[in-house]
């Protein structure tokens, strides 16, 4: 019995992450809503096809109820019925997702077919944003990066040890580390490139970092403060703000935005941390995102900044 009613949880909190009721749920698999109830309660059992059934409707993967939810996420806020919103849902599919992904990468490695990494773990506190954007400058260089554009983003994330799944799914993205031995992390494709990359170097931070969702804490913030700092530790990551202090114009922001593949807000943000720009002009040039065409011309004549190495590729394949 407890055994089904641990599956029966799974069923529910997979229901309320897919924005369904009961009775939606029943409708989708032919069934009534109390059969629903009974199953979400454990005290009816399921056979394999139904689990089937269930994993095609709630959009998870079927190993997802066979499993108890690693104690790294159970720390997250749970769903209810009442309190579950947009931003929580995509949230728990992104999770269900990367508990299937640890579980895959670990297999992997277990048949020779992937070779574990040593986590990139920072030791000492992280205290603030200018720590956070320390840390990302050390990694840069730890990678032979330096200055340079981060060519496959995801490749940096294997060499700090983490494996990073693109999934199909809304959201952002969703981290964890089991046992201090493996980091998995999960992005969405939903948006633009810009944005997966930055939500692929903040899943990133928070295994680099650490945080509440990992096995250990060292960023000493308060939860709203600690995701700024990694934040602050994504955008240096992505656009290194000494590369920034050279430009020169909002063209030579528009040619950084190009050459190393960010968000034009992100590199905004940039250009006004490093006090090229004031408030205002940031507020005038997030207004004026550039457009395809722009970026199209930035990326086809682009100026090597006086910090950039020469012979940094001018076009990067994003990932």
């Amino acid at each position: 019995m407890r055994e089904w009613s641990r599956v029966g949880e799974r069923v529910r909190d997979a229901r309320i992450g897919a924005g369904l009721s009961q009775a939606d749920l029943g409708t989708a698999l032919s069934l009534d809503r109390t059969m629903i109830a009974k199953i979400e309660a454990g005290t009816r059992k399921v056979d394999a096809l139904e689990l089937t059934r269930l994993a095609a409707a709630l959009n998870v993967p079927l190993d997802y109820f066979l499993h108890s939810a690693p104690a790294v996420l159970s720390r997250r806020a749970e769903l209810s019925e009442d309190t579950a919103t947009d931003a929580g849902r995509q949230a728990h599919r992104l999770e269900a997702r990367l508990e299937s992904w640890s579980r895959d990468v670990q297999q992997l490695i277990e048949f020779g077919r992937l070779q574990r990494r040593r986590l990139y773990r920072h030791e000492g506190a992280v205290a603030n944003e200018h720590d956070a954007r320390r840390v990302a400058l050390q990694l840069r260089y730890d990678a032979d990066l330096a200055f340079e554009p981060i060519h496959t983003l995801m490749d940096l994330c294997e060499h700090a040890g983490q494996f990073v799944l693109l999934a199909d799914l809304p959201g952002d993205g969703a981290s964890m580390v089991v046992d201090d031995a493996l980091a998995v992390a999960v992005v969405s494709r939903s948006g633009d490139p810009g944005r997966r990359r930055a939500a692929a170097a903040h899943e990133l931070g928070h295994m680099v970092l650490g945080d509440p969702y990992s096995n250990d804490i060292r960023v000493h913030a308060s939860p709203r403060d600690r995701e700024a700092v990694v934040d602050a530790f994504a955008a240096e990551l992505l656009l290194p703000s000494d590369v920034v202090a050279k430009l020169d114009g909002r063209q030579g922001l528009v040619e950084l935005a190009a050459r190393y593949r960010t968000s034009w807000s992100l590199a905004t943000r940039q250009a006004q941390l490093v006090e090229v720009i004031d408030a205002a002009e940031a507020r005038r040039w997030r207004q004026r995102t550039p457009t395809k065409a722009e970026l199209m011309d930035a990326s086809a004549g682009l100026r090597s900044p006086t910090s950039m190495p020469s012979g940094c590729p001018a076009v990067m394949r994003v990932e």
